[in-house]
Formats: C-alpha cells, sequence, structure tokens
C-alpha cells in the first residue's frame, strides 16, 4: 500500500464489522495494522457473497448472475457501483438490513481492497471465486433434511470456512517471511481449522436453522445413532439426537486441535495473529462446552458463551500469547470434558478449472 493511511480505511472496517459479526469484530483489530486491513477486507467480501447466496428470494440464475458480477468486480472488468445498486435493488426484505447495507456499500469495500498489495488482492480474489462457486451445490439441495454424510458435511464446511481459512494462511505468509517458511504446514491444517469453527456454528445454530428450513448435520451419522433428520425438533427423541450431537462435537473438537496445532506454528513474537487465532478457538472450545452442558438448548441465545467467559479467554492469552506449554494446558482445560475425535485433517480442495471460470 505504500504511503497510502490505512487509517480513514481502518476506521471504517472497525465501525462496520459488529453490524455483520460480533466475533471477527472482536478479533481482527488485534492483527497487525497491515493484516488487520486485509482480513477485515476479506471478510467482508465473502460476507457480501455469502449475503447474496442466503437471500431466499432471489431465483438461481440472478444469484449467480450477481455472484459472476462481484467477482469481475474484483478483477476490475465491472463497475462497483452497478453491481451494488443491482444487488441492493433484488435483496429481499429477508435479508437484514445491515447486510443489505453492506451490499450498498460495495464501491466503499472494494476501494480497500483496491488499495491493499497484489499478492493480497489475489489472495482474497480466489478465496471469494471458491465461495461463489462452492456454496450454490448446496442451496438448492434438500436443505430441511441434512446433507447425505460426513464427508458431504466435509465439502460445505469446505466452500464456506476451509477456503477462508487457505486464504488467512496465504495472507499470514505473505505478512511474514518467517511465516512463510511453514507455509505448507500450516496450509495443511488450514481448512480444518475453518472447519472447526464452522462446525461450532452449525452445531450452536441447529434449532434457528431449522426454524429457517435449513438442516446441515449429516444424516448418516444421525442415522446410525437412531434419529431420523426428518422428524428433526427440539422435543423428538432428544437422548438419540444427544448421541447424534455427542459425535458431531467430537469431530469439531479434532478439527480445534488442528487450530490449536496450526496457532502454534505461529512465531510467538507475533503475537497479534496468534491472539487472532487463539480468541476464535477458544471461544469455539467453550460454545461445544456450553453445548454439551446444556442438552435441551433450543436456541444458540441458551448455549451463548458469558461475557465474563469470553473477558477470561482474552487475559488468559494475552497474558500466555508467547508461551506453547501454557497455552497447550489452557487448551486442555478449555477442552475439558469435550469428546476426542480424529485430527486428520480432510484433503478438500476445488478444481482449479472451476476457480479459474
Amino acid at each position: 500500500m505504500g504511503d497510502v493511511d490505512q487509517g480513514p480505511d481502518l476506521a471504517y472496517q472497525r465501525g462496520v464489522l459488529p453490524d455483520v459479526s460480533r466475533t471477527f469484530a472482536l478479533t481482527i483489530p488485534e492483527l497487525p495494522a497491515d493484516l488487520e486491513l486485509a482480513v477485515g477486507n476479506a471478510y467482508l467480501l465473502c460476507r457480501i457473497a455469502d449475503t447474496i447466496e442466503d437471500d431466499p428470494v432471489l431465483d438461481e440464475d440472478l444469484r449467480k448472475a450477481l455472484h459472476d458480477d462481484l467477482i469481475a468486480v474484483l478483477a476490475e472488468d465491472r463497475c462497483a457501483k452497478v453491481f451494488a445498486e443491482r444487488g441492493s435493488a433484488h435483496l429481499s426484505d429477508a435479508t437484514s438490513a445491515k447486510e443489505r447495507a453492506l451490499v450498498a456499500d460495495t464501491p466503499r469495500v472494494v476501494a480497500i481492497h483496491r488499495r491493499l498489495t497484489r499478492a493480497q488482492r489475489s489472495a482474497i480474489r480466489t478465496c471469494v471465486i471458491k465461495m461463489c462457486r462452492g456454496m450454490p451445490e448446496y442451496q438448492h439441495a434438500d436443505k430441511a433434511g441434512g446433507l447425505a454424510n460426513l464427508k458431504e458435511l466435509d465439502r460445505y464446511c469446505y466452500h464456506v470456512a476451509g477456503v477462508v481459512g487457505e486464504l488467512l494462511t496465504e495472507l499470514f505468509c505473505e505478512h511474514s517471511t518467517t511465516i512463510g517458511k511453514q507455509r505448507q504446514s500450516l496450509y495443511d491444517l488450514s481448512a480444518s481449522f475453518g472447519q472447526g469453527l464452522q462446525m461450532t456454528n452449525i452445531i450452536k445454530d441447529v434449532w434457528d436453522d431449522h426454524a429457517r428450513g435449513y438442516c446441515w448435520l449429516p444424516r448418516d451419522m444421525f442415522a446410525a445413532a437412531g434419529y431420523d433428520l426428518d422428524q428433526l425438533a427440539p422435543d423428538h427423541n432428544r437422548v438419540r439426537f444427544r448421541v447424534g450431537m455427542d459425535q458431531l462435537i467430537a469431530i469439531a473438537h479434532g478439527h480445534l486441535q488442528n487450530a490449536m496445532r496450526y496457532t502454534l506454528m505461529i512465531p510467538p513474537e507475533e503475537t497479534g495473529i496468534r491472539r487472532f487465532c487463539l480468541w476464535a478457538v477458544g471461544l469455539a472450545l467453550l460454545t461445544l462446552r456450553k453445548v454439551r452442558a446444556h442438552p435441551d438448548y433450543v436456541s444458540p441465545n441458551d448455549v451463548k458463551v458469558s461475557r465474563r467467559a469470553v473477558a477470561a479467554v482474552l487475559m488468559a492469552t494475552r497474558v500466555s500469547v508467547r508461551s506453547d506449554k501454557v497455552l497447550r494446558m489452557l487448551f486442555r482445560f478449555a477442552a475439558a470434558g469435550l469428546p476426542d475425535g480424529p485430527t486428520d485433517p480432510p484433503r478438500l480442495t476445488m478444481d482449479a478449472s472451476r476457480v479459474s471460470r
């Protein structure tokens, strides 16, 4: 970015992030300024793509056209203002006012994007393409009855979160040559990191998603536990449902173990990046523990991590951010009582030909 003053851009992103993500509004400002700007910008662009994907009124052709337009805008082949006007005009009231406002503000987000480094822009564009090409695979499936199996859940999580883990790895490596020396090891764990966070959200939000006609749970896993997802309801066979959820929690826990391995590969002197990762992992672990402690929950608010617990995570990681030994101990403490799961990350990628289109 040369000598460009980042202050106004950082101020804008810090102002808008809380409107669309409480968690990322908390964690992204911990990053070094150049990364804070790039990661914040990437999140906003991914959220614009996600907003288009999630609007229930948009038909398939228009949704694809808007995604294509967004990709073209990032390639500087399309006008951001025209995209914003078209997108805003077609989004329905089912999309929140704050998300519609973000889409309308695409020109501001894109203006910041064009002031990033070439490497940052390329990494972000690749991530947005992967999301836009991958999410529609699930948009018109029978969303109410769950996904077919764990492999489909892995693929879904990759398209909406794993690709973000890959993006962050590219940005971290571009930021630091020391981190860059660990590129392949970090990349191997990056999609698993994202999947752990996404699976935690799926578990936490299962009843809110159900109320909207969505279910991202794997049918085969719950069928093996004796639970039919076609009968999904808060008051239906909670004992069998909990068996399935415990298996899902174990898998999410395994992914979060990979996330911790990833975090400890970041050099101790990169305290901001470590805190960014640690806070996400810690809050996810505490959320999974809340779910296990409240098996009859019917709303995300029932398993929401308290402000006191959030403050404890922030304080503990600030004090111990440079000590791998203490951080491992804190992870074990935060994960106490969670069932163990596999830590072999799924090898998920997207066909390069689909990214280039």
